[in-house]
């Protein structure tokens, strides 16, 4: 197979920052996808119906023209969101999902949920609204971070299904096989988005030749026994797994310092990247699901009505890409090839 054409695809979890960084990432996301479900991780973080729907407007003004890319938002949950503005989010008609970061797990997470207890009366109100709940699977602290979401799993994910069994609940980027093994075993409220890098890498991609700070996010890569568990999910036609590049851009500055950002970005070849390895392992007849109709299914939404395609093509993922003025963005794959090209 030389040629694959599938119904365009979704992104269902994505950064793409503001103002400057905004403009100049976008664009690479609008080319391959027709909708994404925006991260609200911003500083300040957005935690209003009203900021959701400023921010979804500034998105649209760096969607190129012609292009049909629509940005799904979500909010960020806090200890003191009021149920109310769980009504409001649904009844905006752009919000889908609302977002748990516990406290300090990862980039902005600083005014995320103390403890879960906390936002309980708005778990409730997304379960009878039908918001679905979006969640960073790690706890913070003196965890070892190898074990934070297994830990998450067993402290916090498995009570609040046990608690909220009509909400809907998306374990974000999960890396274990522990992971993939609770969304199995879950009911159909539960489902999975998966990264690029936690199919493609294992956690020695961190270490090889060197320190790799282009590697780094959250959560941490994992052992190559995760990995393949990872694969075979995704792969296995379950569909509670699906597409979320969580493509999160920092400055070269910022990644390649003495204490530098967690984040891998790949908007630039957010559907390629997913290509190659379904075709490693034989399953690109079963890409199209994953990428394009299992993750609008469980959002409630109808697949995208157009077609793109990728071409078996060697091409050479640009060093850096232009970002903040004196500082590019750094991709991940940046100067290797990659086998599959999206067709113009």
């Amino acid at each position: 197979m030389n040629t694959l054409t599938l119904t365009r695809p979704d992104d269902w979890h994505l950064h793409v920052r503001d103002g400057a960084a905004l403009a100049a990432v976008v664009p690479h996301t609008a080319e391959r996808f027709g909708r994404a479900l925006i991260m609200p991780n911003l500083k300040p973080p957005v935690v209003t119906t009203a900021q959701a729907l400023a921010y979804r407007d500034r998105i649209l003004a760096a969607v190129p023209a012609g292009s049909s890319f629509q940005p799904l938002m979500s909010l960020y949950l806090t200890d003191n969101m009021p149920a109310d503005e769980i009504d409001r989010a649904k009844d905006s008609g752009h919000i889908i999902a609302a977002k748990l970061y516990p406290a300090g797990a990862t980039t902005n997470s600083d005014a995320g949920v103390t403890a879960i207890e906390k936002i309980h009366p708005v778990l409730e109100r997304m379960e009878s609204r039908g918001l679905v709940l979006c969640v960073h699977g790690e706890v913070a602290g003196d965890v070892d971070a190898f074990d934070r979401e297994r830990v998450f799993i067993e402290k916090v994910l498995s009570p609040l299904v046990r608690r909220f069994p009509a909400l809907k609940v998306v374990f974000e980027h999960i890396t274990t096989a522990e992971a993939a093994q609770f969304v199995r075993a879950a009911g159909g409220n539960v489902a999975a988005s998966v990264t690029p890098q936690h199919l493609l890498f294992n956690r020695n991609a961190l270490f090889a030749g060197g320190i790799r700070p282009h590697h780094y996010c959250l959560p941490v890569l994992k052992r190559e026994t995760h990995r393949l568990a990872l694969v075979e999910a995704v792969t296995s036609g379950n569909s509670r797994f699906f597409l979320g590049t969580d493509s999160a851009p920092h400055a070269r500055s910022t990644k390649e310092a003495s204490c530098g950002c967690a984040g891998c970005y790949s908007s630039h070849a957010g559907i390629e990247l997913y290509a190659e390895l379904f075709d490693s392992v034989g399953a690109l007849d079963r890409l199209e699901a994953f990428a394009s109709l299992n993750g609008a299914a469980f959002y409630g939404l109808q697949p995208n009505p157009d077609k793109i395609s990728l071409q078996r093509e060697s091409w050479t993922v640009p060093a850096a890409y232009d970002y903040l003025p004196g500082d590019p963005l750094v991709p991940l794959r940046a100067g290797e090839s990659l086998g599959w090209k999206l067709a113009a």
